[in-house]
C-alpha cells in the first residue's frame, strides 16, 4: 500500500476505535462502515472515510498515476501556504524589454520611412 494512504486508513481507524459504534454498541469497525450504521459515526470518521476512499481510487486514476497520491501532511491548503502560480499577472522575470500598451504607445502610427511616430493630433 502506498505511504500516502498509511496516514488516513490509520486516523480513520483511530476515530472508528473511539466511535460509540465500536465502543458502546460493540459492533465490528468494518460493521460500521456500512449502512445502516455508517449514519450513526461521528463527522470526522465520514469524512475520513471520504478521504480514504479518493485516496485509494487516486492509485489507479491514470491522471495522478506518474504523480501519485499527495500526502495529507504536506498539503499546503493545510499548513496554511499560499500556492502561487507561475504566471499570475507579474513578470516572472525582470524587465522584459517589451513595452506595455499604454495611451501613449496606442498613439503611435508608422510613417512612409517605416519608423513609428506619435500620432499628430
Amino acid at each position: 500500500m502506498p505511504s500516502s494512504c498509511k496516514d488516513i486508513r490509520a486516523a480513520l481507524a483511530t476515530c472508528l476505535q473511539n466511535s460509540d459504534c465500536v465502543m458502546i454498541y460493540r459492533n465490528t469497525p468494518a460493521d460500521c462502515l456500512r449502512p445502516p450504521l455508517v449514519d450513526g459515526l461521528p463527522t470526522r470518521c465520514k469524512q475520513l472515510k471520504k478521504g480514504y476512499g479518493e485516496c485509494k481510487r487516486g492509485m489507479i486514476d491514470m491522471r495522478k498515476r506518474f504523480r501519485g497520491n499527495q500526502p495529507i501532511a504536506v498539503s499546503k491548503e493545510i499548513e496554511g501556504e499560499k500556492g502561487g502560480q507561475l504566471y499570475g499577472g507579474s513578470r516572472a522575470v525582470g524587465d522584459t524589454g517589451i513595452k506595455g500598451t499604454g495611451k501613449e504607445e496606442l498613439d503611435l502610427v508608422e510613417g512612409a520611412d517605416g519608423e513609428l511616430r506619435k500620432k499628430e493630433r
